[in-house]
């Protein structure tokens, strides 16, 4: 069975459900957990209110652990050794299957689709792009 299961959240509410069947599958399997959502990269042309890139990697870090917080919270509750990781990067896709591999995960489990709704259907969704570029299994929650 798997020993080391990457779950990858965006915070969207089907990516919290995600995270809970993720969390009991390894809590099932005695599995340990990465806990991973990617944030963006600050651009200058962006509409961010900050001013600079170092007060908005603050914010981003911040987000990225309050998207955490709960998925934390159950795998505490149901047992399962857990880290959480917060990354930032251009191409969520890569950054995923870039954690998983360096933290040797024999999983990924992510949700089906998450918070770009229509526009992921036109450009491809991150979780379509997992499958298309990453050798570990992948397990989409629906």
């Amino acid at each position: 069975m798997f020993k080391q299961i990457l779950i990858a959240t965006d915070g969207s509410p089907i990516s919290e459900r995600a995270v809970d069947q993720g969390l009991r599958l390894a809590a099932e399997a005695h599995a340990r957990v990465c806990l991973l959502t990617v944030t963006e990269p600050y651009h200058l042309t962006s509409s961010w209110p900050l001013v600079g890139a170092d007060d908005y990697a603050e914010y981003a870090r911040r987000q990225g652990q309050e998207r955490l917080a709960s998925g934390a919270a159950l795998a505490r509750t149901l047992g399962v050794v857990w880290e959480t990781i917060v990354v930032e990067h251009e191409a969520p896709y890569a950054a995923i299957i870039d954690a998983a591999m360096s933290h040797g995960c024999d999983l990924i489990a992510m949700a089906s689709h998450g918070r770009h709704g229509f526009s992921a259907v036109v450009l491809g969704s991150t979780t379509q792009r997992v499958l298309t570029h990453t050798r570990i299994p992948v397990l989409v929650f629906r």
